[in-house]
């Protein structure tokens, strides 16, 4: 049997968009002889929903579209992912759903039956899990259908307490299909691979495997759709990033008759969490890892604004580099001339802030403007003065001038039509090293969920056919340029320590005594974790964050405003 793969980048509540391309590759699988032709997770609708999924007339179009599909299914199969009506009244009104459309006709409707409610995700939410699991027939092939998560129960210490394949493989499919809305994060890919490879080798039966692809606000999907053999040899690994389309002809023996009692073999299992500090960084800034991140945060930019109808991007260029990179990765997403880069130095501002950002700005051939605060920022003083009076310089001074900054970038961006582009990376938002109304300001965060040390280790990569980011952006320190003679380090720890540590408290959630272990001082560690703790109250104002982590700050870490830990 000749199976497509459509990996598809769909447009959350754009029913037209999503059906024409869907319509679109099933005449493509036919021109090409597929007998059936397999699309990922709510491909309807888009993935995630959300509350969209409450809505009477959101789910009446999902329907709508189906009955749109079905007229193109002459001669072909066709697996799509939507919600479904549940009929009984007892439970969640939905379910989500894989749809098996052949001939005009719904042939069979899957639900999925493990609902992820973790991290960024929230099925459980919206979605009724199934209650009964049975293989579907198609031309003669005996198909387990399954959606997502349903595949991923296989740990030693399952999340779950059922896991569909074992139920499937009593019932002698032929092979796996499963359609996915898997996020990506920079490790995942592995770990999906992993996950599928399992599969096969405890039901030793092909799988095929669709996953969606493009960013939705904070989420990305990588695609990266898989087939494997039943003897667990990878036949295809699809694009990651880019939409991509795929067939495959399969054609499966007869399935083992003691497939339900095979064990998952070891590549499930996911070792515990043992690196030193040395390995936390290798981790962080590894090639391949960076190479990912690049390619996420380029997705993340470009949908973002072409699926919100946006084209011109502003930044706030400091000659720093969080805004280089930003300013990089806004071009090459976007175009370089739709990319407005305005310099706006203070009066602490040193010479080469100006100067390293022109150059960048020249040799990315970005338009850019020169905006200087000094007399905004002595007005604020003088305004001021009556009730500051004589009082010593401190942050009050400094955030003036980064909320001078925030506000010169929004007026901007108003009258002319840009989109504010955050430049804060990951380790100031943990330890709230930035200004609420002022350099945190912006419609999107780029570098939200990127470590201070992988920033510098994405400017070599931008780097890396040639200098873009110039040099001394790269080598001088670190700093807010609010006050004289200013360093991050006045503030922070060396980036190196402080990163291993918040990488262990906020992606892995290790407990103290484990963080202290690790070449770290247990004051400084108590010091940094402090400053996570309170500076809650920023990110909870913070714009979305590119997620590219395994924890990104935003919907899927939720901490309490108001505690004490």
């Amino acid at each position: 049997m000749k199976i497509a793969i459509a990996q598809q980048n769909y447009h959350i509540g754009n029913f037209e968009l999503n059906t024409q391309k869907i319509t679109t590759a099933i005449k493509q699988a036919k021109s090409q002889g597929a007998d059936l032709v397999v699309f990922s997770e709510l491909s309807i609708c888009g993935y995630p929903p959300l509350d969209l999924l409450e809505s009477a007339d959101f789910i009446g179009r999902c329907y709508s579209s189906i009955e749109i599909i079905k007229k193109h299914t002459d001669g072909i199969g066709v697996i799509i992912g939507a919600p479904q009506k549940n009929a009984d009244s007892a439970g969640k009104k939905l379910f989500n759903a894989a749809w098996v459309l052949y001939n005009g006709e719904v042939l069979h409707t899957i639900q999925k039956t493990l609902l992820p409610t973790y991290d960024i995700l929230d099925e459980y939410r919206y979605f009724e899990p199934a209650s009964d699991w049975s293989v579907i027939s198609f031309k003669n092939y005996r198909i387990a259908l399954t959606i997502c998560e349903d595949i991923w129960n296989l740990d030693k210490e399952p999340l779950y307490r059922n896991s569909p394949m074992d139920i499937l493989a009593k019932q002698n499919p032929h092979l796996m299909i499963n359609i996915a809305a898997s996020p990506f994060d920079y490790a995942h890919c592995e770990q999906r691979k992993e996950v599928i490879k399992a599969n096969v080798e405890k039901y030793r039966l092909p799988l095929v495997y669709c996953n969606s692809v493009g960013a939705q606000t904070d989420m990305v999907f990588d695609g990266g759709s898989l087939v494997y053999d039943e003897r667990g040899h990878l036949i295809k690994e699809m694009s990651y990033f880019e939409e991509d389309f795929y067939i495959q002809d399969i054609a499966p023996k007869d399935p083992p008759p003691d497939s339900s009692s095979l064990k998952a073999g070891p590549a499930a299992e996911i070792p515990p969490f043992t690196p030193g500090h040395q390995g936390i960084m290798e981790i962080l800034t590894v090639e391949v890892n960076i190479r990912r991140i690049h390619q996420a945060l380029l997705l993340g930019i470009r949908d973002y604004f072409g699926k919100m109808g946006f084209s011109r991007a502003i930044i706030g260029s400091s000659g720093g580099i969080d805004s280089a990179v930003a300013v990089a990765l806004a071009c090459e997403a976007l175009g370089a001339e739709n990319v407005y880069a305005v310099l706006m130095p203070s009066p602490f501002s040193t010479g080469h802030s100006v100067t390293d950002a022109e150059r960048l700005s020249k040799n990315l051939s970005n338009p850019y403007d020169i905006l200087p605060i000094e007399n905004i920022y002595h007005s604020f003083l003088s305004t001021l003065k009556p009730l500051f009076k004589d009082l010593p310089f401190n942050v009050a001074e400094e955030n003036i001038q980064s909320r001078a900054r925030g506000n010169l970038l929004m007026a901007i961006a108003n009258k002319f039509g840009y989109i504010l582009l955050n430049t804060s990376n990951k380790s100031e938002l943990a330890t709230g090293y930035g200004t609420l109304y002022g350099d945190m300001a912006g419609g999107l965060s780029v570098l939200g969920d990127v470590y201070k040390t992988q920033v510098y280790a994405l400017a070599r990569y931008i780097n890396r056919h040639g200098e873009i980011i110039p040099e001394h952006i790269i080598t001088k320190a670190p700093s807010a340029e609010l006050r004289p003679q200013q360093k991050d380090s006045d503030s922070l720890p060396e980036y190196g320590l402080l990163d291993a540590v918040l990488y262990q408290y906020i992606e892995k959630n290790q407990p103290v005594e484990t963080i202290t272990g690790l070449d770290a001082n247990p004051d400084l560690v108590n010091r940094i974790l402090k400053l996570v703790n309170k500076n809650e109250y920023k990110r909870n104002q913070f714009c979305p964050i590119i997620r590219v982590s395994s924890k990104a700050f935003g919907s899927g870490r939720r901490i309490p405003v108001v505690g004490k830990y």
